[in-house]
């Protein structure tokens, strides 16, 4: 489909100091008359927001958004819930399902690097209520990840002093807020900072583990896979027998995909990326690499070092004495593992808040662009931040205050649990865009050469993954529905997202009338042409020490 002459549109193109080109020009100018509303990059986004992530930054964030509380001090439960291999066995096939959703984000992305990721490309190859749905279900999700980060913090410092907790409220909101405020290439190096304390721990507890294992530690007798024997490489969970087992292990996936949250993030700010069209599959490949890798070397590691019935890992890793880690060390007689954990999880905490910050304010600055959101959040600093989308983040941080109490801190925590299964929306999103990519670019005989970054094996990956992703989005709660186990607050984390979000798009699709976009009219042709623009820039090739760590983002 094409323009029917010049006067149709207006094409604005910024230059900018790296030479990229960027067609400024929305689906309604470049096709009038159609009901899509979907943007490629925008002249707002190209004239107000700065590159300032470069390919390291990205790499690193995605490593930094996955590795957590959820490894340091959660993998526990995840043995206790499955047994050894049962755990070893859940985290590899939701780490394949991770892979699948990095390389269908990766081609997406790289073709249409704009603000806000996938929710953006829910509009421009879906719907543009399912982008208004996703799009503010994220939003809504990270406004209160952030606070719940800073009441995490609090919690982690008891384990070291009886201070009160408002101090480091006050001093974590002030903090996040500033790296909020500030460039972003200043918050890609605070990231790129704390993904590699965060990697620099994880190695050194695998290998401690190991050591430890091997009974390399004075004193300490070899276990080896003594626990994978007795108490067994499987654990019954709510039945007995092997359906039991087979339980215990969809237990442990259904708590892997939290785990892995946050890999999806690296291409929330592609328009503020370098060379995003190259960056985020670049990104996106290596991200998933060593994430499994490490995850998977950690359960292996977890799952010889405690038994899968030791009573210290009940409550799933609430705090630093519930990390399997810390347990085995104590063991071992070292003392000091505790605090290092403690401090690298602190880092953790206040690296998840940033990076719900990141996320959810570029999101809220894409749902501006689309008119799904006040156009006051479109207003940026001179450095390209969007201010009115960080200050709003900021008035909810305050919502922190409410750990100081009881009653407020149990309402707290079920408004968080709103948004628990946020994780897999947001996955199937991006898979189904993708699937929906594939099969425009078959309907209108677009060889798929023409992507700048496509995968032969991704037309058969994504459908699996979102099959698997609706699957354990729908079973993700199962226990409650057993005899006797009824939890109305796991009811809630599990499942009150899916009515919340099909609430939402079906709120837009009446109130705007959007309808779901032709295979036939998605203007891939234009975003084709847009990618074409970019020019292969030479890669800098690392020297000297510091390619001894660069195969990190590399």
């Amino acid at each position: 489909m094409k323009p029917n002459s010049a006067s149709d549109f207006t094409v604005s193109r910024d230059i900018e100091a790296d030479g990229d080109y960027h067609d400024g020009a929305s689906h309604r100018d470049l096709f009038p008359g159609t009901n899509h509303e979907g943007d490629l990059v925008t002249a707002a986004e190209d004239r107000d927001l700065h590159r300032g992530l470069a390919q390291r930054h990205l790499s690193m964030l995605g490593i930094a958004g996955s590795i957590g509380t959820g490894l340091f001090l959660g993998l526990g439960g995840a043995v206790q819930r499955g047994g050894p291999l049962g755990a070893l066995l859940g985290y590899a096939v939701i780490g394949l399902v991770v892979c699948a959703v990095q390389f269908a984000l990766g081609e997406v992305a790289a073709l249409l690097p704009v603000t806000g990721s996938f929710v953006r490309h829910s509009e421009f190859l879906v719907d543009p209520a399912l982008g208004f749905a996703i799009g503010w279900n994220l939003v809504y999700g990270n406004i209160l990840s952030i606070p719940s980060e800073i009441t995490a913090i609090c919690a982690l410092f008891e384990y070291w002093t009886d201070i009160n907790p408002t101090v480091f409220i006050i001093v974590f909101i002030i903090l996040t807020a500033g790296v909020g405020f500030t460039f972003v290439r200043v918050f890609g190096e605070i990231e790129f900072v704390f993904a590699l304390l965060k990697i620099s721990l994880v190695v050194f507890l695998i290998i401690l583990g190991l050591v430890i294992d091997l009974g390399g530690i004075p004193g300490t007798p070899r276990i080896g896979f003594r626990y994978w024997q007795d108490p067994g490489p499987f654990v019954e969970y709510i039945a007995a027998g092997d359906w039991g087992r087979f339980l215990g292990f969809w237990g442990v996936m259904t708590g892997a995909v939290f785990s892995f949250a946050g890999v999806e993030s690296l291409a929330m700010a592609a328009a503020e990326t370098q060379n995003p069209r190259r960056a985020i599959p670049r990104a996106c490949k290596r991200v998933f690499a060593r994430v499994v890798l490490f995850y998977m070397l950690a359960v292996l590691v977890v799952g010889m070092l405690v038994p899968s019935n030791d009573p210290r890992l009940d409550g799933s890793g609430g705090t630093v004495t519930q990390s399997p880690f810390v347990i085995a060390a104590s063991a071992a007689g070292i003392p000091a593992i505790p605090s290092v954990v403690n401090a690298i999880v602190i880092t953790s905490a206040w690296s998840a808040s940033n990076q719900a910050l990141l996320s959810g304010t570029r999101v809220l600055y894409g749902l501006a662009l689309k008119g799904q959101a006040p156009k006051i959040f479109l207003r940026t600093t001179s450095w390209g931040t969007p201010y009115m989308c960080v200050a709003l983040f900021c008035i909810f941080m305050l919502l922190s205050f409410m750990s100081l109490s009881k009653g407020a801190i149990t309402v707290f925590w079920w408004l968080v649990s709103l948004t628990a299964a946020g994780v897999l929306v947001s996955w199937s999103s991006i898979l189904f865009n993708h699937i929906r990519l594939r099969q425009a670019m078959r309907r209108q005989n677009i060889d798929l050469n023409r992507l700048p970054w496509s995968n032969w094996w991704t037309v058969y990956s994504s459908p699996a993954a979102l099959f698997m992703c609706i699957v354990i989005l729908l079973t993700s709660g199962f226990s409650v529905f057993t005899k006797g186990n009824w939890d109305p607050a796991t009811f809630v984390s599990s499942y009150l997202d899916i009515p919340l979000v099909l609430t939402a798009y079906l709120f837009w699709k009446f109130f705007k009338k959007t309808k779901v976009v032709s295979l036939d009219e998605i203007p891939l042709d234009t975003a084709l042409e847009q990618a074409d623009m970019y020019e292969d820039e030479p890669e800098d090739k690392q020297k000297g020490w510091i390619r001894a760590v660069s195969w990190l983002w590399d």
